[in-house]
């Protein structure tokens, strides 16, 4: 056989050219797995997990739409509040905070698929950043605050220690 007679013959592979895509297709949401919650709530929980973070454009609290970035923004600007803001400061983070609380259940215990729980932990964190922004505008009590600092830094450090010396649980502490 010549070398122009065996470039004509059909080439055999050992699997089919034809890709059967389907099975990508997303078909139905798939449960988020105990370990990918475990993540994302993680995620939520992380000491400066809004940094960088982004203030949702608008959001959805207690049934009601509000335009988050710019609410923040508007009452940032300000250098004091009058009276009447503050109760609307106020209100709205009184609703935040439900919210918060409301969606990171919903990732702790609710039916959602991973890229759900993906969408609702980045809005917690949106929420985080905002809360944050209007927290700064509280007058500082220095001595609470530093009080309040001793008291993280106490915390932190137990956990450090109990984490360093395999004492992760407080049932461990009491079995001495």
């Amino acid at each position: 056989m010549t070398a122009i007679a065996r470039s004509r013959q059909p080439v055999t592979t050992p699997f089919p050219l034809a890709v059967d895509t389907s099975k990508y297709e997303p078909t139905e949401q798939v449960p988020v797995k105990a370990y990918q919650r475990k993540q994302l709530l993680e995620r939520v929980g992380r000491d400066g997990s809004t940094v960088g973070a982004a203030i949702p454009d608008s959001i959805t609290v207690q049934d009601e739409q509000l335009d988050l970035q710019t609410f923040v923004f508007e009452i940032n600007r300000r250098e004091t509040i009058p009276p009447g803001e503050r109760e609307r400061v106020d209100k709205a983070k009184r609703n935040l905070r439900r919210e918060r609380v409301e969606r990171l259940e919903l990732i702790e215990d609710g039916e959602i698929s991973y890229e759900e729980g993906e969408r609702i932990a980045e809005s917690i964190i949106g929420i985080d950043r905002a809360l944050n922004a209007l927290d700064q505008l509280e007058p500082v009590d220095l001595e609470a605050e530093s009080e309040r600092q001793a008291a993280a830094d106490q915390k932190r450090w137990t956990r450090f220690l109990q984490k360093a010396l395999g004492h992760d649980d407080a049932k461990s502490r009491n079995r001495r």
